[in-house]
């Protein structure tokens, strides 16, 4: 039932499946990296991010399924640090700007501007688009925003500027 239901995107139907069966698959490779991509496509980090983590397959973990679901997973729990840290020991291709694209996007979307404008910094050095230079720009305005407000250094302000 898990697999029809992972099928037709029902996530939420797909966990209550995994999670009863989830204590006697903990350490299988299949069902943590089949539960991570579940629970964060229930926007259920925290346990997503966990699956990922307990993943030691190098193969799985070259994938650019398994990053992005990952950055992803760091973002929305609040350490965009990490994902930043995935993209800087990527090696340069299209999967790397994609995953620059995410974490711009993403860290924009939580509010970690920081991080997003250090990420949409590469890409608009790298592409002259509009839409690179506008996110940079508000990325930037937020990491003021967030100074201002007591959230974040002033030494993240001076590195931005």
């Amino acid at each position: 039932m898990a697999s029809c239901f992972f099928i037709l995107n029902q996530f939420d139907d797909v966990l209550v499946y995994l999670k009863s069966i989830r204590p006697y698959f903990i350490n299988d490779e299949d069902f943590n990296w089949n539960f991570g991509i579940a629970s964060a496509a229930a926007n259920e980090y925290k346990e997503a991010e966990e699956a990922f983590l307990q993943i030691t397959n190098e193969k799985y973990k070259q994938e650019y399924c398994y990053l992005s679901w990952l950055c992803r997973c760091h973002i929305m729990n609040k350490s965009p640090h990490l994902a930043w840290e995935i993209y800087i020991n990527m090696e340069t291709s299209n999967e790397s700007l994609s995953l620059l694209n995410l974490i711009a996007n993403d860290c924009y979307r939580m509010g970690q501007f920081y991080f997003s404008c250090k990420a949409f910094d590469v890409l608009e050095r790298l592409d002259t688009d509009p839409e690179f230079w506008e996110g940079k720009r508000g990325a930037a305005i937020g990491v003021f925003q967030m100074v201002v407000a007591g959230n974040e250094s002033r030494e993240r302000l001076i590195e931005v500027i």
